[in-house]
């Protein structure tokens, strides 16, 4: 057993726990951004995701949301963020099975593509969003008034490492 833990082998046991950790924090960041309020803030009253603007009323201290107006481009983001968290689970998924099945010394290429579509579909989102936030957003009044929310920022920092995660992935070896 403690032969398993040194030399190169240590090192592939270290990735592979690391990727690991890695691939569920990503994984759970990404369903936060997508599934949460907090991709547009107005004030601490008014809030507008990827799914519905929301308004906090003050006298029975409670959020009353409704469904966003869609437009091509919100619907462009939304099938983005999902399509992203749908590659990502299947990246784990194959990693999974990969671990198992895998021969000795192979590669987890097909694990690292899946991660690194799923950072590209993120990163395609969030510049949606980023430079169409007016059309996606539909309201009259002042965007300098807003900013953006933590979930856009957690879909940001998920796009280098999903990428840096599916680079990883290929490079990781499996050992016996």
């Amino acid at each position: 057993m403690l032969s398993l833990f040194k030399g190169a082998t240590s090192a592939m046991v270290l990735l592979l726990i690391s990727l690991t950790v890695l691939h569920l924090v990503t994984l759970s960041m990404l369903l936060v951004a997508t599934l949460e309020k907090s991709w547009w803030v107005w004030d601490n009253s008014e809030i507008s995701d990827l799914w519905y603007n929301c308004f906090h009323d003050n006298a029975t201290d409670t959020w009353l949301c409704a469904a966003t107006n869609e437009s091509d481009w919100l619907q462009s983001v939304q099938a983005l963020m999902v399509l992203s968290v749908v590659f990502s689970s299947i990246s784990l998924l194959v990693f999974a099975t990969q671990l198992f099945t895998l021969s000795k010394g192979g590669l987890f290429y097909l694990t690292g593509l899946c991660q690194a579509f799923a950072g590209f579909t993120d990163f395609a989102a969030c510049l949606i969003f980023t430079f169409h936030r007016k059309e996606i957003l539909h309201d009259s009044r002042d965007l300098g008034k807003g900013h953006f929310g933590y979930c856009f920022i957690l879909a940001w920092l998920c796009v280098p490492l999903l990428l840096i995660s599916g680079v990883l992935y290929g490079h990781l070896r499996k050992k016996e």
